[in-house]
């Protein structure tokens, strides 16, 4: 069964910025961007732009009765995560996969736990640099979805029909068979990355030169690396090389989703990142002193909102 049917829930950055390359590469019909009444109404009258072009997307209610769609995208923030799952439960159907853009090492469990883990396909989504400021994306790198298997298996009959939809659709992509340590390592990139530059600021750059954020985003990425060895998941330095080789090629103006939500006073994910690896901690008795500092800096930054003179 080929994939012909998309539904994107979420149009924060990397919602926006692959939901628009899919909608330039198949029928409007066939892409579907599922979403509340009110943010129905808001995206209809003033638009959603990706690098300066609005985006032609097809909306439909979580309660419209489309029929299932071959692939679901989830793209929402971990906080909505739940949320998102009942939105799309008419999008899910029998042949259905779906793809986590999610943060983190957790999603695709909890997906999995709702729509059955024969549905969930691993995936890490690297190399972007958007930036989302109200209805406007901006990006220089798209980056890319890598999705695969665990443990160096052969790539499953779900996984190469992906494949073959992203090839016919010149969408850009990888296929990795060890997805377990792309996770963990996408993961450890987000801890650094993704919370210096929110504690810190103000963009890619910052991160990108000897100093000494550069310094605490290592150290703390190095801690995710002890915590895999424990984990059984085994990063090396190795894998931490090849991620910061991955950090070097974004654009030094850019700046990371955590970054983005300080400056807007949203809710950050700290407990995905920092979160995570102190709860990891306690349960192999491991310090991770960088992290710890990263989460009360980013918890007394987010006690703060609203109190900016």
């Amino acid at each position: 069964m080929e994939i012909q049917t998309v539904a994107v829930v979420g149009l924060g950055a990397l919602g926006t910025l692959f939901g628009h390359r899919l909608s330039t590469h198949m029928p409007c019909e066939q892409l579907r961007v599922v979403a509340d009444a009110g943010r129905i109404g808001r995206y209809e009258r003033e638009g959603v732009y990706s690098n300066g072009e609005r985006c032609d997307f097809r909306y439909v209610a979580p309660e419209a009765k489309t029929g299932p769609a071959d692939l679901v995208l989830i793209a929402v923030k971990y906080l909505q995560l739940q949320s998102a799952l009942q939105s799309i439960r008419h999008q899910v159907g029998e042949h259905t996969l779906i793809l986590s853009l999610l943060n983190g090492i957790t999603s695709e469990g909890i997906i999995a736990a709702a729509y059955g883990a024969d549905k969930v396909i691993d995936c890490v989504a690297y190399g972007m640099d958007a930036v989302k400021e109200g209805n406007r994306l901006t990006y220089r790198n798209m980056g890319k979805l890598c999705i695969g298997p665990r443990n160096g298996d052969p790539v499953p009959e779900p996984v190469e029909r992906i494949r073959r939809f992203f090839q016919q659709r010149d969408f850009p992509y990888e296929i990795d068979r060890h997805m377990e340590k792309r996770l963990w390592g996408k993961f450890m990139l987000n801890v650094g990355v993704n919370q210096t530059v929110a504690v810190f600021g103000p963009n890619y750059a910052a991160i990108q030169h000897e100093g000494e954020q550069r310094q605490t985003m290592v150290a703390a990425m190095r801690e995710v690396v002890a915590l895999s060895q424990l984990e059984g998941v085994n990063l090396t330095e190795t894998d931490l090389a090849y991620w910061l080789n991955v950090l070097s090629t974004l654009n030094p103006e850019g700046k990371p989703s955590m970054r983005q939500d300080v400056e807007a006073e949203r809710p950050s994910e700290v407990a995905l990142f920092a979160g995570a690896v102190l709860e990891l901690a306690k349960k192999h008795g491991l310090d991770t002193p960088v992290n710890r500092m990263l989460m009360d800096a980013l918890t007394g930054i987010e006690a703060g909102y609203g109190q900016r003179g």
